[in-house]
């Protein structure tokens, strides 16, 4: 996702961009090949309106207007349309990247072969941006990189072990099973391993058993042990049944988990149907009637190498929630540690959690190689510590990094910079992510451009604390207790009109909409009948459906924009430019609340 994310924002900038993928579908682990759901900084939710915005929201709300059952076909094409109809974006799927060519220490091209055409391809460009997950680029092309734990001493990190290590999160294969309604019979593979449940002792396997965590909020820490479901975040998904197992997880014996992939997958395979022998034929675990459907053959990757950048994010900059200044991404999930030999390690827990309340910020920093000058990275790649990445490395962080990250290599080429150069214009970044949408913690919009900023703003209704001035606030979504947006009092037959009067009359060609999806509330698509659970049938219904945007001169409209189904957040129309001197938006109708919200309005030459 971050891949996919950074490339559709580079090509945004009207770069010409390929998008190189190994596999045939695009998504990574959140796609059809390994299902695993989008986790970020609202951590399932429990951290109000945190869920991520930008593309992946966009991205979210397309599937959810199409794909109300969580179909993973449905959800692959979803991905394939954003792609494919994103302009200047080439994209190569099938092709995996087998060596570089490199000038000193800068990447020339990259060559790739793509099994489907048994084509060669050697492609060339000016910037270049790792989202492989494993660093693989980075590898290749000689930048910096960490594998395992830092000691203590190296950043003074309050959970790290007391000297360096090569611990390593391991790879998982996930599953999915129905309720038939009625008894059905699991004939277990001969090669199946099998698992006592003395073995699977920390590992909760069946529905309405005991949860596993030890909690100490002194300490903003969560260990999974016996408490009540809610406790838990981790242990949440732990015990779904029907969606298995996080925990069904291995990292192999050698030095280098890249290099052990094919045989942690064919360990992973004897393992996960050794388990459902377990959960079916090993005891009563409430599993009678239920029927493996699908089992996933590609696993997913928590963990290999870290590029190093010019900063490396750690876990004190995570647990204070920390603002950079030049933060471009933020974080809100905990401190999630995996047991070093994952489902083999028998005796603790699969999973140790160190919870913080609020988000931290990433750094432009972490984002660029500190020795390759025109590589970028992206994902759980990102100059972290292993702690730091720990809580980095959840899709959602990883979707707003690559948005981030794909917005800085369009804009190096667009002034003909390398990354490090373009940290002199990270106020430039920084305002066009907000523009196309981004969260940064402690940057609100500041653009000169935006005739909006300027305009005194009038409506026909509001509630108290969600006046029409928050339109023009600069902050596009709820902080504490600000709204930072105005909502209606309730939604007349002729409908509800904001009205911008600009400073003065001025040429617009573009007015762009924020509306609310409420960000407190899930969209991921998912496996987990529990995840499905916490979320609502159909488009948000806080989302406005029907709307117009006219333009105005000396008290005759000369430009008008109706705008009818909308199911999106971010809205950007584009209009014959004009000169007016006022900007109305009328609301008609919303996808089912009685109040009309909108978060932000801009308008620009």
């Amino acid at each position: 996702m971050s891949g996919l994310c950074a490339a559709i924002a580079s090509a945004r900038q009207g770069v010409r961009t390929a998008l190189v993928h190994d596999r045939p579908v695009f998504g990574g682990n959140a796609s059809s090949e390994i299902r695993m759901h989008i986790c970020g900084a609202s951590t399932n939710s429990t951290k109000e309106n945190l869920e991520e915005t930008g593309i992946l929201q966009e991205i979210f709300l397309e599937n959810k207007f199409r794909n109300d059952f969580y179909n993973y076909s449905i959800w692959d094409a979803v991905l394939l349309h954003a792609v494919k109809t994103q302009a200047k974006l080439t994209t190569y799927l099938n092709a995996a990247m087998h060596d570089v060519e490199m000038d000193g220490e800068r990447i020339r091209a990259i060559l790739c072969y793509q099994s489907t055409t048994e084509i060669h391809w050697r492609l060339g460009a000016r910037i270049f941006l790792d989202c492989t997950g494993n660093g693989t680029l980075g590898f290749l092309s000689g930048a910096e990189f960490r594998t395992g734990s830092e000691g203590k001493a190296e950043f003074g990190e309050p959970h790290a072990p007391e000297g360096p290590n090569a611990d390593r999160m391991g790879n998982t294969l996930l599953f999915k099973a129905v309720d038939r309604g009625r008894p059905v019979e699991f004939r277990t593979p001969p090669w199946a391993r099998f698992f006592t449940e003395e073995q699977l002792r920390y590992r909760m396997h069946a529905d309405a058993r005991p949860l596993f965590g030890v909690s100490d909020t002194a300490q903003g820490v969560t260990i999974l042990d016996r408490v009540d479901p809610a406790a838990g975040e981790k242990a949440f998904d732990a015990y779904c049944l029907d969606y298995g197992y996080w925990w069904i997880e291995l990292s192999g014996t050698g030095a280098d988990i890249v290099s052990e992939y094919e045989r942690i997958r064919d360990d992973l395979v004897s393992c996960v149907y050794g388990i459902w022998d377990h959960i079916k034929n090993g005891g009563d675990h409430g599993a009678a009637d239920y029927d493996l459907e699908w089992v996933g053959m590609l696993p997913g990757v928590r963990e290999s190498r870290r590029l190093v950048g010019d900063y490396i994010l750690t876990e004190n900059d995570i647990l204070s929630n920390r603002v950079f200044a030049d933060a471009v991404a933020y974080g809100g999930w905990p401190i999630d540690n995996h047991a070093p030999k994952g489902l083999f390690d028998f005796d603790v827990l699969p999973s140790f959690v160190h919870s913080f309340p609020g988000a931290y910020t990433i750094p432009y920093r972490s984002y660029f190689s500190r020795n390759v000058g025109n590589l970028m990275m992206a994902g759980r790649i990102l100059s972290a510590s292993r702690l730091a990445m720990s809580s980095s490395r959840v899709m959602g962080t990883c979707s707003v990094g690559g948005q981030a990250a794909g917005t800085a290599a369009g804009l190096c080429v667009r002034h003909g910079c390398d990354p490090r150069d373009l940290g002199g214009r990270i106020g430039e970044l920084r305002q066009q992510l907000l523009k196309d949408d981004c969260y940064i913690p402690g940057c609100r919009n500041e653009d000169p451009a935006d005739l909006a900023r300027s305009a005194s703003v009038a409506a026909t209704s509001a509630l108290a604390g969600r006046e029409c001035f928050h339109v023009v606030n600069g902050i596009t979504r709820a902080e504490g207790k600000e709204a930072n947006l105005w909502e209606s009092d309730g939604l007349r037959p002729g409908g509800e009109t904001l009205t911008l009067s600009l400073k003065a009359p001025a040429r617009v060609a573009q007015v762009r909409l924020t509306f609310d999806p409420n960000l407190s509330r899930p969209l991921k698509i998912t496996l987990s009948s529990k995840r499905m659970k916490q979320q609502r049938t159909g488009v948000p219904e806080e989302l406005v459906r029907d709307f117009e945007v006219a333009l105005w001169r000396d008290g005759r409209t000369v430009r008008t924009r109706r705008v009818e189904g909308n199911h999106q957040r971010l809205n950007v129309l584009n209009l014959d430019p004009a000169e007016c001197d006022r900007i109305t938006v009328k609301v008609t109708a919303t996808n089912g609340i009685p109040n009309v919200r909108v978060f932000e309005i801009r308008a620009y030459g």
